[in-house]
């Protein structure tokens, strides 16, 4: 089995889909954890050397970070709104109670500096277009720099690729420092709809490519609701959303470098198709969500 691809299974902790530390992922800086929150049965989690963004997959919650109290409206899923969040300290104590039961991602990265605990709205997010033709996905840019500046290491994004289109494509990298790139270790988290396009499942699928241009990393996977996929270093791209089955991916990214960045450059053999996109139509279907809700 792949050491990169975690299939749902392989990070629980106990009832929660996936529990990923710089250890056990063999890196430094990037972590993950989704939590199932019960109906009125708070959670407690102490960040330690992390900081964290707090962000609702599905459900509403209340945020308690260190006595300061936040409500988060959430979402019904990560395929029906933009969602708002919460930025977490490292060395802070976090509580989480939903009154209706949600769940939970907490993207982390190990830091040095202790900043404030700060909410992040909605309507504040900015979600873009990008690609064109099959090509098209939206990305939703809540937790990147220039966008938001209130992290000391995290990044993190949202992607959503409609039933047939490929994403993270032309195929990149960021494992070294270089003028077009900074390094970063990287999470892909994978959510997958079913078929009435909104609602998780493990039946829809979608395809994933690691490799490097030595040959030492080839992997080609097939992803389903819940997966991880670790990027250590090489080229990664495409993700191809299997047709009928809408893909999300959150995407965590942490590194050494002494600024925030998410540099990276694009494989020489495939940086051409950007140019091919300014003469195609933008696929209809994106973008799929706002602040509001489904945008068609």
């Amino acid at each position: 089995m792949s050491k990169l691809h975690r299939p749902l299974g392989t990070l629980s902790d106990d009832a929660d889909p996936v529990r990923l530390t710089p250890d056990s992922a063999g890196w430094t800086y990037t972590g993950l954890r989704v939590l199932r929150i019960g109906t009125r049965l708070p959670r407690t989690v102490k960040t330690g050397e992390f900081e964290a963004f707090v962000l609702p997959l599905s459900g509403s919650l209340t945020v308690r970070v260190d006595g300061e109290e936040f409500e988060l409206e959430g979402r019904e899923s990560v395929f029906t709104r933009v969602t708002d969040f919460v930025y977490a300290p490292r060395d802070a104590e976090v509580e989480l109670t939903s009154e209706t039961g949600a769940q939970v991602a907490l993207p982390m990265a190990r830091c040095t500096r202790r900043l404030e605990a700060k909410y992040g709205p909605a309507e504040d997010v900015p979600v873009e277009v990008r690609g064109a033709g099959q090509a098209t996905r939206q990305v939703t840019n809540f937790g990147v720099p220039g966008v938001w500046d209130h992290a000391d290491k995290l990044n993190a994004c949202e992607l959503i690729t409609p039933g047939g289109n490929w994403s993270s494509y032309p195929p990149h990298k960021h494992d070294e420092a270089s003028e077009c790139e900074v390094v970063n270790e990287e999470i892909y988290y994978f959510r997958v709809a079913g078929r009435d396009g909104v609602t998780p499942s493990r039946e829809g699928f979608g395809l994933h490519r690691t490799y490097t241009l030595d040959g030492d990393l080839d992997e080609d996977v097939a992803v389903r609701d819940h997966d991880v996929f670790l990027i250590p270093r090489g080229f990664h791209g495409p993700c191809v959303a299997a047709p009928g089955y809408p893909m999300y991916y959150l995407n965590v990214l942490a590194g050494p470098a002494p600024e925030r960045s998410m540099a990276f450059c694009d494989d020489p053999a495939h940086g051409w198709v950007r140019d091919t996109w300014e003469s195609q139509d933008l696929d209809p279907r994106c973008p799929v969500t706002s602040h509001e809700g489904r945008v068609r």
